[in-house]
């Protein structure tokens, strides 16, 4: 059963309690400590080293899509530079450059070297960490191992591998277009050449020599038709990039789209917003995972989120290339109709001149239209030449890993904090259920609580008696006050002045109920009443001791028969005060008192 008083707990009790077991909170807390102890310094030890690099977003100028702004922080973007760092592209290099299927086995205490996967898995869960300031575009790489120069070792190289990727993806575009340029310039080379050698064909036909092919005639139909073929030529450019940029894109497989977004190669307001939202849902579920059940309805709703939010980030990837294709298709369409156009004006231009000289002004115009369209490709290739040697690094490395000189796990401060607090915790959670199981009286109200009856007064422990002086000594009033207290407490309680029988008895022995009676009665005979002190503890008596008397004959004797109650009672052994001590019951101690004579005794 609870204890009375928890019912009604303040915060005095509270800290009344925790002084009142202190002992056995600080026992419990210092087991706690100890046991943290033992258990941290024979936990495996592990080092840790750290490389720091700096990852900007690209900003070159031969992109194959439309860009935008330059870099700057950007959470999304660190997020997916923290995806590549753990990606197989990164690892399994480092992996095999390190050998780390071997010593990851020999760490774990296995013989035959891990698989890759196995060895990968165990890098990126168990021994690498990523890690950005806020506001910041730097990215710290924390490994973890058990040896220190293999902790820095494994930063390094992860540091420098994911430098190089990064370095090559961020020109890998440029080099396409590049090539790309190269393609188209060889095409158009032949296609001058071959328009040339028309034109040398009809010069030699039609006995031309020496018309300059530069020569600027002067017929309106021959500027217009230059003007069409000026737009043709831009347009066919504008064809190429479009044409180049959906099939670049329709060739990238659809998961890997996604990675594209925050690489600048999709400047889609709504699916860069999408994206982020999805990467805060893919957060979400990871920490929900992390404390809940698969089948928890949080988790579940998380998951649910994530996988619709990736539905929608996949549809507007989808229609992206739509919008792609469409705009290629657009591009090459405007193409085809300005060449019908063109063909027809000049269908038209040949009809209204001289059949001698059509045939050939044609081919010089088209030689020219292919000349200028050569020498456009040449200057663009030329630029783009000149933009891919600049410099575009988006990647520093700002510190590279050196070994730990201690480890950093176990961390004993955090461990013994911990254990102090749980130990303190531990402490008071047990110190307060035995208070709530303890059914013993600590005051006087919970006595006058559980009992329904009044308290007639309090007897100080023996040793504060002790301190106050020596309770045997009537001239010490200290040490007598309680009792006449109590004498005059019990004199109120009754106050007829008949004769009276006062039985003290305690829950046990060696509670002081002796020693209390052998005070009350010296109390009660200093106040002037005749007294009459029975020692009625047969196996145990004591008052013979406290007066220094024989302890035969006494009680047991006068029940037994072999004395009368006169022979045994000792009178005014103190003034006012007779003794009758417990004296000898004999063996059958239960039938002499269950007999009946003792009731006689205390009714004479």
């Amino acid at each position: 059963m609870p204890h009375p008083a928890t019912e009604h707990a303040t915060l005095a009790d509270f800290f009344q309690l925790l002084r009142h077991r202190r002992v056995l909170i600080f026992l419990i807390t210092l087991l706690v400590l100890l046991a943290a102890a033992v258990a941290t310094a024979l936990m495996p030890k592990w080092y840790r080293s750290t490389a720091t690099v700096r990852v900007e977003k690209p900003d070159g100028e031969m992109r194959l899509f439309e860009a935008r702004g330059g870099g700057g922080y950007d959470p999304a973007f660190l997020q997916d530079q923290f995806r590549i760092m753990q990606a197989p592209v990164i690892l399994n290099p480092v992996i095999e450059q390190l050998e780390l299927n071997h010593r990851v086995a020999t760490m774990l205490g296995q013989d035959d070297a891990l698989p890759t996967d196995v060895t990968r898995g165990f890098l990126a869960g168990r021994m690498l960490r990523l890690d950005s300031p806020r506001n910041s575009s730097l990215i710290e790489i924390h490994v973890e191992a058990r040896d220190p120069r293999l902790a820095a070792s494994i930063a390094n190289a992860v540091a420098h591998t994911y430098s190089a990727d990064r370095i090559a993806f961020a020109t890998a575009a440029q080099r396409e277009g590049l090539a790309q340029l190269r393609r188209e310039l060889e095409v158009q080379e032949r296609n001058v050449s071959a328009q040339r050698d028309v034109v040398e064909r009809l010069r030699g036909e039609l006995n031309l020599a020496g018309v300059n092919l530069n020569a600027n005639l002067s017929d309106m139909e021959i500027e217009t038709l230059r003007q069409m073929q000026n737009s043709l030529i831009a347009l066919r450019v504008d064809a190429i990039g479009r044409q180049t940029r959906w099939e670049r894109f329709r060739d990238i497989p659809f998961d890997e789209r996604i990675n594209l977004i925050n690489s600048e190669l999709i400047a889609d307001t709504n699916i860069e917003n999408l994206l982020q939202a999805y990467l805060v849902a893919d957060q979400t579920v990871t920490r929900l995972s992390a404390r809940l059940g698969g089948n928890h309805p949080d988790l579940v709703a998380a998951i649910d989120n994530r996988a619709k939010i990736r539905e929608q980030l996949d549809g507007q990837l989808r229609g992206f290339e739509n919008a792609l294709e469409i705009s290629a298709r657009e591009a090459m369409a405007r193409v085809t109709e300005l060449e019908r156009q063109l063909e027809e004006a000049r269908v038209d231009q040949i009809l209204s001149a001289s059949d001698r000289m059509r045939p050939f002004e044609e081919a010089v115009r088209r030689l020219d239209d292919e000349t200028r369209l050569l020498t456009t490709l040449k200057l663009t290739l030329r630029q783009r030449e000149i933009d891919f040697q600049v410099p575009k690094r988006t990647i520093e490395i700002l510190g590279e890993a050196e070994p730990a000189r201690g480890p950093s796990k176990p961390n004993w401060s955090l461990n013994l904090t911990m254990a102090i607090v749980c130990g303190l915790v531990l402490g008071v959670g047990v110190a307060a259920l035995l208070e709530y199981f303890d059914t013993s009286f600590r005051n006087m109200a919970e006595v006058e609580a559980r009992l329904q009856l009044p308290v007639v007064g309090i007897i100080p422990f023996q040793d504060e008696l002790a301190r106050r002086g020596n309770p045997d000594d009537d001239d010490d009033p200290a040490a007598l006050e309680p009792f006449r207290v109590l004498h005059a407490n019990l004199c109120l309680a009754d106050p007829t002045g008949e004769r009276k029988a006062l039985v003290v008895v305690s829950a046990g022995p060696g509670e002081g109920k002796s020693t209390a009676l052998h005070h009350l009665a010296r109390a009660m005979a200093a106040a002037g009443e005749k007294v009459l002190l029975v020692d009625g503890d047969l196996r145990r008596p004591s008052q013979h001791l406290q007066a220094e008397v024989e302890r035969t004959p006494g009680l047991g004797e006068v029940l037994g028969g072999r004395v009368t109650a006169d022979e045994a009672v000792r009178r005014d052994f103190r003034p006012g005060l007779d003794l009758l001590t417990a004296g000898s019951g004999g063996g059958n101690l239960f039938g002499v008192v269950a007999s009946g004579r003792l009731r006689e005794l205390i009714a004479g």
